[in-house]
């Protein structure tokens, strides 16, 4: 079965399903990643999984009842050093999950969820395409929760290029994978350029044609009084209360929340931000994650960058009701930046800080994959 992507999954959540005999959750949160490899090959050879027996490309789409929230294509995607300038990495990475995520890939010789990239096309002919494509006979289909995800299978050369077409000459940002990717090309550094890690598995998402959808990341800080956060948050930018309670920020704001009560967080004192920003890139000055992470929570709060000392919530209703009983601790709400700025960002080869883009929604993990060959 399928599930969210790996990184959407609740710890909780993930537990339950490796319970469950062919959930792709055994797979992906493995502990012991060479039984992992053997329950793989028992499911392809049982007919659990079905390996297709010729090369394809993957029509997919998501939607939310009869609303079509995302089209784009699966297929490998080729990392040698000649197209290195066509993929655009937007965040930086964490060396020790980029060898945690290589050490899997490899012990199971797969790739389970394919990266999410997002692209510009004016190439007609392949969004008319692939529109013909999903009034056919899908190859497969699932739900999880509200959303239908659906596969169709194009094997004919003739309208694998066709549906190509458009991308020569597109660079193509990282919307969704940035580990995954870097796991990748460490793989294919670490064994002398060797074929089988030289491409990934993708899922290219044209925007002029459906757009990804671009939200923030909130910080949720469980050790931290609102009170008290408010009160150290003024000696390095302006803060006035909301009295209306809290609301989404503004994109020039940031918003902090805890047991009833909100502020809203602008104009940082530009000699504090510049302190704290010492020897970060000029344009991190005017990102929301950048002020979040360097100017309040490590240089106002002291807050450890250690695990469990801030949470990072996708939803901000979910991180103001974490925060709403008294002793909560404090949530730091944060605007959404724009695809344009993330794009010219990485355009310049400048990386955001972490964990400051959602982009969405995510392919499911499990239902199409890249195995290799056997071990």
């Amino acid at each position: 079965m399928i599930s969210p992507p790996y990184d959407d999954m609740p710890i909780a959540y993930a537990r339950a399903q490796r319970g469950r005999p062919h959930h792709i959750a055994r797979l992906l949160y493995a502990h012991d990643v060479p039984a992992a490899a053997g329950q793989l090959d028992r499911w392809l050879n049982r007919g659990v999984l079905r390996r297709d027996p010729r090369p394809a490309l993957y029509v997919y789409q998501q939607r939310l009842g009869h609303r079509l929230l995302q089209r784009g294509l699966i297929g490998e995607l080729l990392l040698s050093d000649e197209s290195a300038g066509a993929v655009l990495p937007h965040e930086d990475v964490q060396p020790h999950v980029v060898g945690q995520r290589a050490a899997h890939m490899a012990g199971l010789r797969a790739q389970l969820e394919p990266l999410l990239l997002s692209y510009h096309s004016s190439d007609d002919a392949a969004t008319r395409l692939a529109e013909e494509i999903t009034s056919r006979r899908p190859t497969a289909s699932a739900r999880l929760g509200a959303i239908t995800h659906t596969l169709w299978s194009c094997t004919d050369p003739a309208e694998q290029s066709v549906l190509t077409a458009g991308l020569a000459g597109c660079q193509a940002l990282i919307a969704d994978g940035h580990h995954r990717h870097a796991s990748c090309l460490r793989l294919g550094q670490e064994r002398g350029g060797s074929s089988t890690w030289d491409r990934t598995l993708a899922l290219l998402v044209d925007s002029a044609a459906t757009p990804l959808q671009l939200t923030a990341i909130h910080r949720v800080i469980p050790g931290l009084e609102p009170d008290k956060a408010a009160a150290a948050a003024a000696d390095v930018a302006r803060v006035r209360p909301l009295t209306s309670g809290w609301r989404l920020p503004d994109p020039d704001e940031l918003v902090v929340t805890g047991n009833g009560r909100a502020w809203s967080i602008s104009a940082p004192d530009p000699q504090a931000l510049a302190e704290a920003l010492a020897a970060r890139p000029h344009e991190w000055h005017q990102l929301p994650a950048a002020i979040a992470d360097h100017l309040l929570l490590a240089r106002a709060w002291s807050v450890p960058d250690l695990p469990g000392a801030v949470r990072h919530v996708h939803d901000a209703d979910q991180a103001t009701a974490a925060v709403a009983p008294p002793g909560g601790g404090t949530a730091l709400l944060l605007p959404a930046v724009t695809e344009d700025t993330v794009r010219r960002l990485a355009a310049k080869g400048v990386l955001l800080p972490r964990k400051s883009t959602s982009f969405g929604p995510k392919p499911a993990a499990g239902l199409a994959m890249r195995v290799l060959a056997s071990r």
